[in-house]
């Protein structure tokens, strides 16, 4: 529905909201005091409703009309505004700020174009199913900033750079060759620098405690100057069903997702941080990612399974090894969200027809038959895979690894250049957000999860 069809077609309620509906002068100060005016006007309008289960159907239907409404007018100010709100915020790109951070800046230099540090407060405090969305808008925001060139190539660029305490974070590793982090172990092993996985109650589940410190430990892994070669593998769990076997990882933690822990920004955190940094290596802030990187080979060593964004993690390593018992699975249509960059990315791997399988029919691959071999380079039995890691690490590293960041640009080059990601990832922004806000989202959970009933 178009915008003046929506205003014409709205209850009288929400049309004296609407009024006055600004007008775009492509003046960016005019612009956002008039927009602000709506935005604040509809938040008001909002807040004078009751919570969302004790809604009526009357009021409900009221909170969509208002909800769609501020998204409609956002996505219109944007098409206009986008680069120079993105300019705005990071003084003509001499500045490099995170999603998160830039998100936070907008919500105070734009107030109403996405939700402000109280508003985030209140929907974090509630389960998945009680929010009204409000971080939908940072989606949107982000899709704009990606789809724009200029601005969208600098935010990936941002989110190469090594986080602020990385380097500090190296300097305690240099203390024991060791490091726990949340959600994360990196240690020296000879040549390798080994990155263990670790969230043992939720089989290895990634989620809202084991980001930042994946991310650390991803940046200290490549920025240090003692090894030559990263290993990926799974923690050991606790789970009585898998009594101590280390599990490569089940994915997102879908019980705190059902839970409304694991804010919408994770999605965009993790793919544009971490898992690009894994492909792409380290940017420095004074030259482009795709000229000069800090890089090293990645070896994945699956055991068990790689489920969902685990499973998307194989799609960014250099060498996968696997248990022969070992399984992969992308089940994002059960679940009802887009498995990251496995959309753009598997399909390079087992042909078009078979990623379509996997992520629309959650057809399982198994890593020792003829399809899991497209993604797993070596096979192995279960007591096989530390000395295979060990032989595979000096294999690499003896060769001599000086064309290996060179060889990796390359293959970038041809297969997917930043700009590609870049164009995807404008795309995933705006849709992950609606998946994620999705009542479907929700009954997906409590249908093939059980959610509700489990302990978070």
């Amino acid at each position: 529905m178009t915008e003046s069809a929506r205003r014409r077609n709205a209850p009288a309620i929400i049309k004296r909201v609407l009024q006055p509906f600004p007008a775009l002068t492509g003046n960016l100060e005019a612009d956002a005091v008039a927009f602000g005016a709506l935005w604040r006007r509809l938040a008001e309008a909002l807040a004078r409703l009751p919570r969302k289960p004790q809604r009526s159907a009357a009021q409900a239907d009221e909170a969509r009309e208002l909800l769609e409404a501020g998204r409609a007018s956002r996505e219109r100010f944007l098409r206009r505004h986008a680069r120079a709100v993105y300019d705005a915020l990071t003084e003509r790109r001499t500045r490099f700020l995170r999603a998160d951070e830039l998100c936070r800046a907008a919500a105070r230099a734009f107030p109403g174009l996405v939700p402000d540090e109280a508003a985030l407060a209140r929907e974090a405090a509630l389960p998945l199913a009680e929010k009204d969305g409000l971080e939908l808008d940072q989606g949107i925001f982000l899709a704009h900033v990606l789809a724009d060139p200029v601005a969208g190539a600098h935010l990936c660029h941002a989110m190469l750079l090594p986080l602020r305490d990385s380097a500090g974070h190296l300097q305690a590793l240099d203390a024991t060759g060791v490091l726990e982090l949340p959600g994360a172990r990196i240690e020296r092993r000879g040549k390798a620098s080994v990155v263990t996985m670790v969230n043992p109650r939720h089989l290895n589940a990634e989620d809202e405690t084991t980001l930042a410190g994946f991310e650390t430990a991803v940046d200290v892994a490549l920025l240090d100057p003692t090894t030559q070669v990263c290993v990926l593998r799974g923690a050991p769990v606790g789970h009585p069903k898998y009594a101590g076997r280390r599990l490569f990882g089940a994915g997102i933690n879908l019980t705190h997702l059902y839970r409304g822990r694991i804010p919408f920004l994770w999605y965009l955190i993790r793919d544009l941080g971490v898992v690009n940094k894994l492909y792409r290596g380290l940017a420095s802030a004074e030259e482009p990612p795709d000229e000069h990187s800090v890089e090293k080979l990645w070896i994945a060593a699956v055991e068990g399974f790689a489920i969902g964004g685990h499973c998307q993690l194989l799609l960014v390593m250099d060498h996968v090894i696997a248990t022969e018992d070992a399984y992969l699975t992308l089940p994002a249509r059960k679940e009802g969200i887009i498995p990251g960059a496995a959309n753009l990315r598997l399909a390079r791997h087992v042909g078009a027809r078979l990623a379509r399988a996997a992520i629309l029919a959650e057809r399982r691959i198994d890593c020792a038959s003829p399809e899991g071999r497209l993604l797993c380079d070596r096979i192995v039995s279960p007591g096989e895979m530390d000395a295979e890691i060990e032989r595979t690490v000096e294999r690499l590293a003896s060769s001599g690894l000086v064309s290996a960041a060179s060889n990796r640009r390359a293959f970038r080059a041809a297969e997917e250049p930043l700009d590609v990601f870049r164009r995807y990832m404008a795309v995933y922004a705006r849709e992950q957000a609606h998946c994620h806000f999705s009542p479907a989202l929700v009954a997906n959970l409590e249908r093939h999860w059980n959610a509700a009933a489990r302990r978070p």
